[in-house]
């Protein structure tokens, strides 16, 4: 007698199955463009208002306010507002005429990466790649923990708060970045509304404080007097002071935070009515509004904010454990605005440094899938928002957990993976104005990029820490992303197939018999060639003389590509011989992919022939990993084995 299975069994599978349907929502081949998680596809013209989107980019941008004057005091003490001026004209002459062409030459998102992508080829060029996507993961989720720890800070530093909140740092730190991986969980649509007002809400009060301590500068006139006669003291001449500042400048260059964002969040904008997705003019247009807006409200900010926080707080309360470090701006804000005041604008810098992860994690989730999915370097469950959004936020607790929710101590890594993205754009646009025989700007890009790559430099000898988190970052992506490549080396990787018409004329001419493919590896491709291959086939084989046989032969192409389209080219050669031709990154894959076509196609089991490849198999097993050959038929059996699990329906493969 039959037992059936218990009800609490099949209710937990259900569940099971339930959950798994909501953790795998959305999976598909984020390879094509797709402007961000949980995002449908739009046309080149719809989208918001670059206004609107800026202030998307902006919480990443202008929350830097939160801490940027304290770390420029840290770092640059008396000299701050000077170092900052620095900053500033490095942004506005170098960075923004920068990502004012990426908008130009990558406006699909994807950013400069894209364009170096382009330059190489082969696996160098996916290497290379990898390390920039290592990079960016650096800057996007170290900005995802020190804007949470520097939330942290100004909620732990409120006078109301302290004695309740003190040494709660770390968890509050870790309770900010997991409430950013539940909002994304829950499913991140439309941030533009929200940031909006954020940006609008934390600009304007930003503005109360700098007139506010504007007013007392200006109402303490000995204020400005020390200061000047302290800096002449402590450096001499102003060559001297401009000297000491460049050389600071590195320590400063979290303030360029948000050039990335700003690219990545492009294809938001509003285009013209006529933009294509080959041609979106309105989008770049309004694109490269959006950045030079930003950058010059974010200019104009940070000279004044450095300004007023170095001449009326005290330099012992920038330093770690002070009470405005890490929270310039909200200390200015509760000293000479009161308590209530103040509280106000810890709420909303903690409000907008939050949403800055927010920012970042878009970010991460709309870059990654650019790339690690045409790769093959992602599991299938990497394509899916849910599974990701989880990782990162892992990966943030330990970020946070290794820095100690600490500000500055997270401010090298920061600075390092924003320096190499700007210095690689910078390069991409001087290559890109090169060969589009732009000789002025090709020269001023040069410069620009000397400038970054100088403080990359100085960034990474004076806060080694910063590359070293990166290469923590590069060697996993590149050690997971060769793993997950490993695994699904068998898979079909063919996305469609596509015959020109003597190729379906071939299989349409041979669908009533049995059909039978030889594959052949093009060499001379001479009569001799062909009818060797056939004869030697027919007598390993035991095939009758009057049997008909399409050859079958693939052009490697790039073997570092993972999916692509195939298409096949049919070819009468010598008269006599039926060739399919095609071109593709893996041999094995390509072949499994037109056997399934064909099958699928006619309706009928198609017949494949093949010769042992001599060799060790586990050096056959790497040139078909690297090279895409190697032996060829037990891998497009495997290949078939997987895409095919029915045996009876499964294309056979036949080897003499």
């Amino acid at each position: 007698m039959a037992t059936s299975a218990p009800a609490g069994s099949s209710s937990h599978a259900a569940l099971r199955h339930r959950f798994r349907a909501w953790m795998l929502e959305g999976l598909a081949d984020m390879a094509a463009h797709h402007p961000g998680p949980h995002a449908g596809p739009r046309s080149a013209h719809e989208g918001q208002r670059w206004w609107r989107v800026m202030c998307l980019t902006g919480v990443d941008y202008f929350s830097t306010l939160g801490y940027q004057p304290g770390i420029a005091a840290l770092a640059a003490g008396l000299l701050s507002p000077v170092a900052t001026v620095v900053l500033v004209i490095v942004t506005l002459a170098g960075a923004l005429p920068v990502y004012r062409r990426v908008a130009k030459e990558s406006p699909h998102g994807q950013g400069s990466i894209a364009m170096l992508e382009r330059l190489l080829s082969f696996w160098k060029g996916k290497l290379f790649v990898l390390t920039l996507l290592g990079f960016a993961a650096t800057d996007f989720l170290i900005t995802i923990t020190l804007s949470a720890a520097d939330a942290a800070t100004h909620l732990v530093e409120n006078p109301h708060l302290t004695s309740a909140l003190h040494n709660k740092q770390m968890i509050i730190t870790i309770f900010l970045v997991a409430l950013l991986g539940a909002v994304f969980l829950k499913g991140f649509l439309e941030a533009i509304g929200v940031a909006l007002v954020l940006v609008g809400l934390y600009l304007g009060l930003n503005a109360v404080v700098v007139v506010t301590g504007l007013w007392h500068v200006m109402t303490a006139s000995h204020v400005v007097t020390d200061w000047t006669r302290a800096l002449t003291t402590e450096h001499g001449s102003v060559l001297a002071m401009v000297g000491v500042a460049l050389l600071v400048f590195p320590k400063l260059a979290l303030g360029l935070s948000g050039f990335e964002t700003g690219v990545a969040v492009m294809p938001h904008i509003e285009g013209d009515p006529g933009d294509t997705e080959e041609r979106p003019v309105g989008r770049i247009r309004g694109a490269r509004k959006l950045l030079t807006t930003a950058a010059a409200i974010m200019s104009v900010f940070l000279i004044i904010t450095s300004f007023i926080t170095t001449l009326l707080i005290p330099a012992e309360a920038f330093k770690p454990g002070g009470s405005a470090n890490g929270r310039a701006l909200a200390y200015l804000a509760h000293e000479y605005l009161g308590s209530a005041f103040g509280t106000v604008y810890d709420i909303s810098t903690i409000a907008i440094l939050w949403f800055a992860g927010a920012s970042a994690m878009a970010g991460l989730l709309n870059l990654m899938p650019q790339y690690l999915p045409r790769y093959g370097m992602a599991p299938h469950w990497a394509r899916a928002v849910r599974p990701m959004v989880l990782v990162f936020t892992l990966i943030a607790f330990l970020v946070t957990w290794i820095f100690d929710a600490n500000v500055d101590a997270q401010g090298g890594a920061y600075a390092t993976g924003v320096l190499v993205l700007i210095s690689s754009a910078a390069i991409a646009v001087t290559i890109a104005a090169r060969r589009a025989g732009e000789h002025g700007w090709t020269i001023g890009f040069a410069l620009i990029a000397v400038v970054f790559l100088y403080t990359t430099v100085a960034n990474v000898i004076e806060r080694p820490d910063g590359v070293k988190i990166g290469a923590c970052f590069i060697a996993g992506i590149i050690l997971l992303s060769f793993v997950s490549r490993l695994a699904r080396a068998f898979e079909l990787r063919v996305t469609s197939v596509v015959l020109d018409g003597m190729a379906e004329r071939f299989i349409r001419d041979i669908a009533h018999r049995k059909i039978r493919f030889i594959a052949n590896e093009p060499d001379q491709r001479d009569v001799a060639e062909y009818r060797d291959k056939l004869q030697q086939i027919r007598t390993d084989n035991d095939l009758p003389v009057d049997d008909d046989f399409i050859f079958v032969e693939v052009t490697i192409k790039d073997p570092s590509e993972f999916e692509s389209e195939l298409r096949v080219r049919g070819e009468v050669l010598h008269g006599r011989f039926r060739v399919l031709a095609l071109e593709s990154a893996a041999v094995s894959n390509a072949l499994a992919a037109l056997l399934l076509h064909v099958r699928d196609a006619t309706g009928a089991r198609p017949h494949i022939y093949f010769e042992w490849t001599e060799g060790n198999p586990f050096a056959q097993f790497l040139r078909f990993f690297l090279f895409g050959q190697g032996e060829v038929a037990p891998v497009t059996r495997e290949v078939l084995r997987e895409a095919e699990p029915d045996r009876e329906r499964r294309p056979r493969v036949h080897v003499g």
